[in-house]
């Protein structure tokens, strides 16, 4: 049930058509990772409104009677935009024709609007027995707090994250971007791919479901085994490691770098390269560096504060030792090695002119008699206006386009 792409369009999931009837961040992430995929995405949005993000900010840009949000901007890359009431007959029989033709049906409605609407699974299956249903939620579809509304920063607390996050137990923060959502995103586009996938199979689409609040205890890593297995609730600690020390922050003469002293033999490299004794009582082992971890910060940052934080950064280096800086997003987004991998892009938007966007983390190589050749998408169309499309997509329902 593929369909006609736009000419810009590329990549594994060319010729495939999504549905995208999400808002906010969660949903439309999913559905620009597909679209940086190849996919087309049609975006339906609320006549005269829209996507929520649209009036998420400052900043806006563009012109002041028609302002745009950077918060918008963020997450819907190459997609098209249409306008539909879903609770007028039109707006129904719109979105009708759409799913018989998808592959892909994203949706963050909460649990049953769909149902109300007359789109619930057993009938959008019945439209298209073939079509994936991506639905992505807060606190999950269903158990004792299934319809509970979700946003990030308060899932972010009841998943434990910012419990985990700050200067110390007393100090919790939220991450400085929306994670919750944006993981959400990438769980679902995730299992969409594998819902396809098993598609080629079956013959049959599927319901694909996930939630803020699972995303967020998907990511627990370490800290998630440290309590199921080992009864320890890890607490906000700063900026450095629960379990591998040295590991994190240390301050040096004119300002601070990260090193990252993951094994015993970087430790023996990092001892060597500073003049400190590997074998310093309560230093020997990682685990008793770790027990001894306020000491050992205190050796090392007395040891740095005679180094500016380049030369310092050189001598690490020199010596195998992972480090870096904390960088700025000025920073980043002028650094050769994030232009090097394409994570920034421009793209011709229809009221703001040639914007940067940042950039789709995956590249793409096929492999050849003379070696790789990279066929990652370099085009990208910018996010759309709203209801952009609406009138190619409905001549396009109607056969009246030639595709």
């Amino acid at each position: 049930m593929t369909q006609p792409t736009p000419p810009t369009a590329a990549g594994p999931l060319a010729g495939t058509l999504v549905v995208d009837l999400t808002r906010a961040l969660a949903g439309p992430h999913a559905a620009m990772m597909l679209a940086d995929l190849g996919a087309r995405v049609i975006k339906v949005e609320s006549p005269g409104v829209g996507d929520d993000t649209r009036t998420w900010g400052p900043p806006f840009v563009g012109p002041e009677d028609d302002p745009h949000a950077t918060y918008f901007l963020s997450c819907n890359r190459n997609k098209e935009s249409i306008a539909l009431d879903l609770k007028s007959e039109d707006g129904r029989e719109v979105l009708t024709e759409l799913i018989r033709r998808a592959d892909v049906l994203l949706e963050n409605f909460r649990p049953g609007t769909l149902d109300r609407l007359g789109f619930g699974t057993a009938r959008l299956h019945e439209l298209n027995p073939r079509l994936v249903i991506m639905a992505i939620s807060g606190f999950g579809h269903d158990g004792p707090e299934g319809g509970r509304a979700g946003y990030d920063q308060i899932a972010q607390g009841e998943a434990g994250l910012m419990s985990l996050t700050g200067a110390a137990p007393d100090d919790p923060q939220k991450v400085g971007v929306p994670i919750g959502d944006v993981l959400a995103g990438m769980y679902g586009a995730y299992g969409v791919l594998a819902a396809l996938h098993e598609r080629e199979r079956t013959g049959r689409g599927q319901v694909v479901r996930t939630s803020l609040l699972a995303a967020l205890v998907g990511v627990h890593a370490f800290q998630g085994t440290r309590y199921t297995v080992a009864g320890e609730a890890g607490r906000a600690m700063g900026n450095h490691h629960p379990s591998v020390s040295p590991y994190g922050l240390f301050r040096c003469r004119d300002g601070a770098v990260q090193i990252s002293v993951g094994s015993e033999s970087l430790w023996r490299r990092f001892t060597a390269a500073f003049g400190l004794d590997p074998q310093a009582p309560g230093m020997s082992t990682n685990a008793e560096r770790v027990a001894n971890r306020d000491k050992l910060i205190a050796a090392v940052e007395d040891v740095f504060a005679s180094w500016d934080a380049e030369a310092l950064l050189e001598r690490l280096n020199e010596a195998g030792v992972p480090a870096g800086k904390v960088r700025t997003l000025d920073e980043v987004y002028s650094w050769d090695q994030v232009l090097s991998q394409g994570l920034l892009t421009e793209v011709e938007h229809a009221k703001l002119g040639r914007i940067e966007l940042p950039g789709p983390p995956l590249r793409f190589f096929a492999s050849g008699p003379d070696g790789e050749r990279e066929v990652t998408r370099t085009e990208h169309a910018a996010p759309p206006g709203l209801d952009q499309h609406g009138a190619a997509i409905r001549a396009w329902l109607r056969g009246e386009d030639g595709t």
